[in-house]
């Protein structure tokens, strides 16, 4: 009999991403198991189309629900989903959080398997509940990929962690390739500015973005995409970086450059994959700009880059001791946009697309 694994990843997009490695290692050590995937709605489209995966679950946290909806509908519908998700008798609960914490561990709990599995600091005694558990080596396994890759040794794996992956959806990819045309029909790179970041210390200024853009289209002759978090800067759910986004193509007027109003994930992931590079502050949109195998210039602020830097594509870093964005110039992003080129001995982009296999049929979506 196959085994059944259910994968609880209740985080942020980044952290999805950086989990797609663990299912691709799974999927290829036990092709005829069961891999379930239990995530929240703000994050599950980074698997849509995930061909390691039979089935997402998705959940709804109470601060993304939609207008209108109550607080006790959204745990009635978490409720059920725990409820179906029980039912389907799972042998293997991985906790894929780095290390184990109290939330999904409450999931896992309540969802019930022979095994619970998670990893737990060096020295730390695993929270109850869990049945096996992995110690994180931030020495040996300091990026968060090859953390969660520790879970799998569970089953035998003892590989360091392939790509990202994330797949973008056909029908919001040829909107993109529509809405680009104009950059793209110049035949030459288009470089990603994503203004936005979820951290204070990680927000580099607009004026710097403009200075930067500038001096590439002069060296490089380069092509622009913008994107940024829709929305207002006071939104209580989202907040949104649309008045960062109008300064900018102010700045940017002149420049062969496309502001890409990303509404949704997919058309984020759409887009991303379109381009040929991209310069950001660490966040999500970095990782699933390395998941569509974009080289990146990563600005760092107050997060640690050991362990959560781009993965597996050409990338330089760059954080300031002051460990604020703020602090770096723009030179210093020019000076790493160099290096970056060297890495590879080719202008940075397409070269280093990956094929990808889609062979595999996507996880079936059950929203709860």
């Amino acid at each position: 009999m196959s085994r059944r694994i259910l994968v609880v990843r209740r985080d942020n997009i980044g952290d999805l991403v950086l989990t797609t490695p663990l299912f691709a290692a799974l999927r290829a050590k036990m092709p005829d198991a069961t891999i379930d995937v239990l995530t929240n709605s703000y994050a599950a489209p980074v698997l849509a189309g995930n061909p390691h995966l039979n089935a997402l679950y998705v959940y709804t946290k109470a601060h993304h629900r939609d207008a209108g909806e109550s607080w006790l509908g959204v745990y009635l519908r978490r409720v059920r989903a725990v409820l179906e998700l029980r039912r389907r008798r799972y042998d293997t609960i991985l906790l894929a959080k780095v290390p184990a914490e109290r939330r999904p561990l409450q999931f896992a709990r309540m969802i019930g398997a022979k095994e619970i599995v998670g990893l737990v600091k060096p020295g730390d005694a695993p929270p109850p509940g869990i049945t096996h558990f992995y110690e994180w080596d931030p020495v040996r396994n300091a990026h968060t990929v090859q953390a969660l890759m520790q879970l799998g040794s569970h089953f035998g794996i003892t590989e360091r962690g392939g790509p990202t992956l994330v797949r973008p959806e056909p029908l919001a990819q040829r909107k993109a390739r529509a809405l680009l045309a104009p950059v793209v029909a110049r035949g030459v790179p288009v470089v990603v500015l994503n203004l936005s970041a979820r951290k204070v210390k990680q927000h580099w200024p607009v004026a710097r973005f403009v200075a930067l853009a500038r001096a590439l289209h002069e060296r490089e002759d380069a092509s622009f995409m913008l994107v940024w978090s829709p929305g207002a800067p006071d939104n209580p759910r989202h907040p949104g970086d649309d008045d960062k986004a109008e300064e900018a193509m102010r700045g940017l007027a002149g420049l062969p450059c496309v502001a890409m109003r990303t509404e949704a994930l997919p058309e984020l992931i759409a887009a991303l994959s379109l381009a040929d590079a991209m310069v950001t502050a660490d966040g999500g949109a970095m990782h699933l700009g390395a998941a569509c195998g974009l080289p990146v210039v990563a600005l760092f602020g107050n997060s640690d880059p050991a362990m959560w830097h781009p993965w597996d594509v050409p990338h330089e870093v760059l954080q300031h001791r002051g460990r604020d964005v703020n602090l770096i110039e723009v030179d210093e992003v020019l000076g790493a946009w160099d290096r970056l080129r060297l890495q590879g001995g080719v202008w940075p982009g397409r070269a280093w697309r990956r094929d990808r296999d889609d062979a595999a049929a996507p996880p079936d979506v059950v929203s709860r």
